[in-house]
């Protein structure tokens, strides 16, 4: 029976709790700060509005009252999920990344709808990507990828007890699914054959979990 909870997933260094809850998965989102590192925005203009992202040319005040232009990239967010086997092997996919130009190794990842819940998502890419479903699903935390200038939140996941079911890929989705033992997916982001940002985290976080004393 599946029952997707965010409760650890057998371990004992599992983040109990769901990460769309906790401080800094939230704090993305524009909050007043007594820190006096914070800059204040006194301005906003919209430059650009695409399908998955909207840029902004913002203007700041700095803790010396000067004021300088911030370009930000707003977007939704996204989830991630590791698919852990009993054989502690992860179901990863290889697609083709347009501004790289190259294929890359990735976990499955799919982009928030406005509000969705992350867990939601992670269950949605583990079905439609890699066909599987899982017992558990255990929060790893968020990461920002850019946070320079990119307001895009990642939710991290591991799920545990798979049940293989059947890929269900968008129209204008396109990727092989492969197999590989957990220590090896390390040793591959250790030599830099996996760059993803997302993917070398959330693998890291997982041994580090598996690896942990009860």
């Amino acid at each position: 029976m599946q029952n997707n909870t965010s409760t650890p997933c057998g371990t004992s260094g599992c983040t109990a709790g769901d990460c769309s809850q906790c401080s800094s998965c939230t704090s993305a989102k524009t909050v007043p700060s007594l820190d006096p590192l914070t800059e204040q925005q006194v301005a906003s203009e919209t430059v650009y509005d695409g399908k998955i992202i909207r840029v902004t040319k913002d203007t700041a005040k700095l803790q010396n009252d000067a004021l300088a232009i911030r370009e930000v990239v707003h977007h939704p967010g996204g989830a991630c999920v590791v698919p852990l086997t009993d054989q502690l092997e992860v179901l990863m996919v290889r697609q083709f990344r347009y501004p790289f130009g190259e294929v890359t190794l990735e976990i499955p990842a799919g982009k928030l709808e406005f509000g969705e819940d992350p867990k939601a998502c992670a269950i949605r890419e583990l079905s439609e990507e890699v066909g599987a479903a899982a017992s558990q699903i255990c929060s790893l935390g968020c990461l920002y990828p850019t946070p320079a200038y990119n307001k895009e939140v990642i939710h991290m996941y591991l799920a545990t007890g798979l049940q293989l079911t059947q890929q269900h890929l968008d129209e204008d989705e396109f990727l092989d699914v492969v197999k590989i033992p957990l220590e090896k997916a390390i040793r591959l982001v250790m030599q830099n054959r996996i760059p993803d940002a997302k993917t070398q985290l959330a693998l890291l976080k997982t041994i580090q979990i598996m690896n942990s004393p009860d």
